[in-house]
C-alpha cells in the first residue's frame, strides 16, 4: 500500500572538480544505481536531492565500460530514474520530518561539498535524533565528519563505521589529491573503523548507522537500511 511505503532521501554531491587536477569528479554511478533499485524494488518512495539541485555531476569514470554493472545499465535505461536524477531537489528545501531514512552515495565529490554542508549536517543530526536510519557508502561516510550526537560529541564516536579505506585511496592514486581521507577522518572522530580487503563488499551497521566500504558494498548498505526499518 502506498500509504505505508517508506520514504527515503538520497543525497548526492554537487561538486565536480577533482581538486586542482583539471579532472572531473562527482558521484559514483553504481553507488546510486544499486541502492536505488534495492529501495525501488522494495516499493520505497525515493527523493533525490543535492546542494545545488538539478543534475548532479557524475564521475565520468563511473560510467566507463569497465565500471558498468547490471544496475548502472538498468538505471541509465530507466526514464523515471534519469529524470529524477536530472531534477534533484535543492537540499535547502528538504525537511527531515518528511522522510524515514537518509542515504548518501559516494564518489569523491562529497569530500569537497557535503562534508561541510550545514544543511546536510543538520539533516543527518535530525534523522539521527529521531531514530531514523542514516546511511552512506564509500567516500560518503565523510558526511558524518562534523555531525554531533545529542551530547555534543562526534556522532561516530565509539561507533563502528566503514568507508573508502586508505589502501583503496592509494590504489586509485588520489591520496595526495583529496582534502580528507575517509578512514583517517573517522578514526580522528573516535569511530571504530572496520574494513576488509580493498574493493571487497563490506557493509556495517551500528544501530541505525549503516555504512559501506566501497562501490561493491552499495547494495548491501541499502538492504541493511530496509532491515533497520524492521528493527
Amino acid at each position: 500500500m502506498a500509504s505505508t511505503a517508506k520514504k527515503i532521501l538520497i543525497v548526492l554531491t554537487s561538486h565536480d572538480q577533482l581538486g586542482d587536477t583539471g579532472e572531473k569528479t562527482g558521484f559514483w554511478l553504481e553507488e546510486l544505481a544499486a541502492p536505488y533499485y534495492v529501495f525501488k524494488d522494495a516499493e520505497a518512495e525515493l527523493t533525490l536531492a543535492s546542494p545545488k539541485g538539478g543534475q548532479p555531476p557524475l564521475d565520468p569514470k563511473s560510467s566507463a565500460p569497465d565500471s558498468q554493472t547490471d544496475d548502472t545499465r538498468r538505471f541509465e535505461a530507466d526514464p523515471e530514474a534519469t529524470t529524477a536524477l536530472a531534477n534533484t531537489v535543492k537540499l535547502s528545501e528538504v525537511n527531515a520530518q518528511d522522510y524515514d531514512a537518509i542515504f548518501y552515495p559516494g564518489g569523491h565529490g562529497p569530500l569537497w561539498d557535503l562534508v561541510s554542508d550545514e544543511k546536510s549536517i543538520d539533516l543527518i543530526e535530525a534523522f539521527w535524533s529521531a531514530g531514523k536510519p542514516v546511511s552512506a557508502v564509500c567516500h560518503a561516510p565523510i558526511v558524518l565528519a562534523h555531525t554531533k550526537a545529542a551530547d555534543g560529541s562526534p556522532l561516530v564516536k565509539g561507533r563502528t563505521v566503514t568507508g573508502f579505506t586508505n589502501e583503496e585511496e592509494d590504489a586509485v592514486g588520489l591520496t595526495n589529491i583529496v582534502p580528507l581521507l575517509v578512514e583517517d577522518t573517522m578514526k580522528d572522530r573516535g569511530a571504530q573503523f572496520s574494513k576488509v580487503e580493498p574493493f571487497q563488499p563490506h557493509a556495517v551497521q551500528d544501530g541505525k548507522l549503516i555504512t559501506g566500504q566501497n562501490p561493491a558494498s552499495s547494495a548491501a548498505v541499502a538492504r541493511k537500511v530496509l532491515e533497520a526499518f524492521e528493527a
